[in-house]
């Protein structure tokens, strides 16, 4: 006797409307645009951004119910322009009909699909013969040509709040016919929201595992919990959006002297199973980009850090790592050197190849000495204070130029009371001859 297979719990429960969805009040509630929209019957092209287990599926599939299309479904992991074909054929086929509908084309991972398969829906799209709908976990602005994003409304999906995922589990508790029926302890429940970290999916799939076991065993205690449920990771994906969001929110924590962000983003992102040889890179940039000469030491603490969690490797290295973090983090800040780097290249990209001043050239032949290579040099050791006040050492066309300013902070006042004194030097000898 052949069995149908059980759908699963997210499946079963899939909202049918509307004001069944969970969540997404930004979107659907009340004189919100995407309600809006369905509500007034203009269903224009889009595509839904957000996070697994959000209701990017779900939505699609609303949006051809609520608008009256009909509704295909192409998996971009799967699908290839002889699919989109195929789908354009069904889609004329039913706007030549009596009466006529239209075709909401549902593609699932849209960012999976290359340029060209991209490219393949543009006249369909806009012409009317599809109404496409994409779900992607990746910033649309990356991942879909500019020509077919220009078409698509973006809307954005958020992680469900844990209300909404509680709320969403007893729904499935109390629906002894789509859902799993039964009880949970609240510590249970409490649990599963915090492993799904806004993954509806992901709630149900634990809560269905969940009462299955309970079924099976008769246990609800504390042990048996931890054993179902695991350490589940926050959301962080190490190619994705959620990455470089992380590791920006990392960096402006330790531009911005929060050694307590800084802690928290860095220890998110260990948490996620980002490389610590990755974020060891990544403070030691921070050192030179965000600290650099108001205090020279911020450097070498972020190499010794690095070399530490190479000799120690996880979990003791990481700690070396933290520690140079919120260092870096309390210390005074400078981007001058930073600054000055991208001034000199800007200069060198705009002037081209200026001669070097023959003064300060190398003469290491009698030829060169007849060209008057290092005619008139002084050096700088003879002088007095070892500093050969008034010489020239830029080309002639960016004399007197200045890329470096050092911030009034840490060892730069320093360094800026000494710069001080060489320039008016300079300019004291200048005027003398």
């Amino acid at each position: 006797m052949k069995t149908e297979p059980i759908a699963p719990l997210a499946d079963r429960m899939r909202p049918r409307t509307l004001d069944e969805m969970v969540g997404q009040p930004h979107l659907l509630g009340p004189e919100a645009p995407l309600r809006r929209l369905l509500e007034a019957g203009s269903v224009p092209s889009m595509v839904f951004w957000g996070p697994p287990g959000t209701g990017k599926t779900t939505l699609a599939r609303l949006v051809a119910s609520e608008s009256s299309c009909r509704f295909l479904a192409l998996s971009a992991v799967m699908a290839g322009v002889k699919d989109i074909r195929d789908a354009v054929a069904r889609a004329r086929q039913a706007l030549a009909e009596n009466p006529p509908q239209r075709t909401v084309l549902f593609v699932d991972e849209i960012h999976r699909f290359n340029k060209g398969q991209q490219d393949a829906l543009l006249p369909f799209v806009e012409d009317g013969t599809l109404i496409l709908v994409g779900a992607t976990t990746e910033n649309p602005s990356f991942e879909l040509n500019s020509a077919l994003l220009s078409r698509l409304r973006v809307f954005v999906l958020k992680p469900l709040a844990d209300d909404d995922l509680l709320a969403l589990m007893r729904r499935a508790l109390a629906d002894s016919e789509h859902g799993t029926g039964g009880e949970l302890p609240e510590r249970w429940l409490t649990r599963i929201v915090e492993l799904a970290d806004g993954d509806a999916r992901r709630a149900l799939i634990l809560l269905e595992t969940a009462v299955e076991l309970i079924r099976a065993e008769g246990k609800t205690d504390d042990a048996t919990l931890e054993k179902l449920l695991g350490k589940s990771g926050r959301r962080f994906d190490k190619q994705g959006e959620q990455f470089y969001d992380q590791i920006s929110a990392l960096h402006k924590s330790v531009r911005g002297s929060d050694p307590d962000a800084a802690l928290y983003w860095f220890v998110r992102m260990l948490d996620g199973g980002a490389d610590p040889r990755y974020l060891a890179r990544r403070v030691t940039r921070m050192a030179v980009e965000d600290v650099g000469l108001a205090d020279p030491r911020a450097l070498q603490l972020c190499l010794n850090a690095w070399d530490t969690y190479e000799r120690l490797g996880s979990p003791e290295g990481e700690l070396a790592l933290a520690v140079a973090l919120v260092y870096l983090a309390v210390g005074p800040k400078s981007n001058a050197v930073y600054t000055a780097f991208g001034a000199a290249k800007a200069a060198v990209d705009a002037h081209g190849t200026l001669e070097v001043p023959l003064h300060i050239r190398n003469a290491p032949t009698k030829l060169m000495k007849e060209l008057d290579y290092g005619k008139g040099y002084r050096y700088d050791h003879d002088e007095a204070d070892a500093h050969a006040a008034g010489q020239q050492y830029l080309p002639d066309a960016l004399k007197g130029a200045q890329f470096y300013h050092p911030a009034p902070r840490g060892l730069e006042i320093k360094i800026a009371e000494k710069l001080a004194q060489l320039r008016a030097a300079n300019r004291k000898a200048k005027s003398e001859s």
